[in-house]
């Protein structure tokens, strides 16, 4: 977790530095994390023999005027840009005169590009990060229609209407049977799922905010989707060995009642342990009988990979692939983020908002490259699209500042700006108490 805001946050905070340096903007301090009064790590480059000179003589700004450092409170950082209100509040440099290097004494367009540096340097990010998941380990393509056996769902789903073995049909009248599992939201977030139950064509009404009503997913987590139980290794010695199972043997019944799935096999068989049982196996074009007697809920095989069943399809993608792929996944990904914010205006979302605990349970117990990646790219998006928010004291409400500034040609006052600045840094500090508050919440009472 630390690791993965922590890149985030400087490749934000270097998006800024990069458009302030671009246009000679002086940066007095940039930091991976705040330090208040004291700092872990902080380094200033030795000042140059010779300084360049603007046309009017003055010094430039360099990146050597910058104090690089490391705070201790993991909260973020930030890039003080000189002759801004940020979240310094550095009146003193704001009473003075304005500087030519300095952000306020540059054009609109220089000081937009400026503000909205951090925001479009962390969606590069999560698209050259998604490239790189499409590069280096392919994308697996299962799509709702070829799931014949329907899926599992999770507690919370099966009470608004969904049965185990519904298959998905279609989405808000929308043909779904061609589209990708992964694109569970648009499941969530519709108001009408059509389903196919046994021979049955079902609609379910979804209630409105369905999405935060199911904090474990639509599907069951252990097993999301159903599969018919083939033998893909039989254990010699085993009751299965000894009645003739073999390896390619799919299980059709189980005394003449219709095992379609793996999970009704491995419950006949733990029901029936001790007692001999008549099997129905499919082999080839036929299908044999075998007597088999279940020895402490097992018979001895190991059923076959429900992704080699439903013949997940890998896409590999070369380096010019991979990248077109990165932009697709990283717009599909920010669509997705901001459709599910509707829902934290319902009683129930304002529940589901957490903090960095909410976040850190994101990541798994074992480190995993590809889950660091997936969710890095995630949380850029994220970062993304929270700072562009028109909120003093975020990115969005500076460029919220300046847009009007170039619209009605009036520049807000210093003073309006601080007290804006005061106003919205509140606002955060409320948002971050009541998200961590709700991360607490539940680990003590739920």
């Amino acid at each position: 977790l630390i690791l993965a805001l922590g890149l985030l946050v400087v490749v934000h905070e270097f998006g800024h530095y990069f458009f302030a340096r671009l246009f000679g903007i002086k940066v007095e301090k940039f930091y991976l994390f705040f330090n208040p009064w004291f700092s872990l790590v902080k380094w200033k480059p030795r000042e140059p023999k010779r300084r360049k000179l603007d046309k009017n003589g003055r010094p430039k700004a360099s990146w050597r005027d910058t104090e690089y450092g490391i705070g201790w409170v993991p909260l973020g950082g930030y890039c003080k840009i000189a002759g801004m209100i940020d979240e310094s509040m550095d009146k003193e440099q704001m009473a003075r005169e304005p500087q030519p290097d300095e952000f306020r004494s540059r054009p609109a367009w220089q000081r937009l590009l400026v503000m909205i540096g951090g925001v479009l340097f962390n969606f590069i990010l999560a698209i050259i990060i998604y490239a790189g998941i499409a590069w280096k380990w392919g994308a697996d393509v299962l799509p709702f229609g070829s799931v014949t056996e329907g899926f599992n769902y999770s507690t919370e789903a099966k009470a608004y209407g969904y049965h185990d073995g519904d298959r998905i049909l279609a989405v808000d009248g929308v043909d779904f049977s061609t589209r990708n599992i992964d694109d569970l939201y648009a499941v969530a977030d519709a108001k009408q799922v059509t389903v196919i139950r046994g021979n049955d064509t079902i609609i379910i009404d979804n209630p409105a905010n369905f999405v935060t009503m199911l904090p474990n997913g639509l599907f069951d987590k252990d097993a999301p989707f159903r599969y018919p139980a083939y033998a893909d290794q039989v254990s010699l010695g085993s009751p299965a060995h000894h009645a003739g199972l073999i390896e390619g043997d799919r299980f059709v019944a189980i005394n003449d009642v219709a095992t379609p799935t793996f999970d009704d096999v491995k419950a006949t068989i733990a029901a029936n342990d001790g007692r001999e049982m008549k099997v129905t196996v499919e082999r080839g074009d036929s299908l044999v009988n075998l007597a088999i007697t279940p020895s402490g809920g097992t018979i001895g095989f190991v059923t076959r990979n429900p992704l080699k069943i439903y013949n997940v399809e890998h896409i590999n993608y070369n380096l010019l692939q991979a990248f077109p792929k990165g932009v697709s996944d990283g717009c599909t990904k920010m669509t997705t983020y901001v459709k599910s914010l509707k829902h934290l205006f319902s009683k129930k979302g304002a529940q589901s908002v957490g903090g960095f605990g909410a976040i850190g349970e994101m990541f798994p117990s074992k480190w995993n490259w590809l889950t660091f990646w997936e969710l890095c790219a995630f949380l850029s998006v994220i970062l993304a699209f929270m700072n562009i928010l028109p909120i003093p004291a975020l990115d969005g409400g500076h460029v919220m500042f300046v847009l009007y500034e170039i619209i009605t040609r009036r520049k807000p006052s210093e003073k309006f700006l601080e007290r804006a600045q005061m106003v919205g840094m509140c606002l955060l500090l409320a948002l971050l108490l009541f998200a961590n508050g709700n991360d607490i919440y539940r680990m003590i009472f739920k």
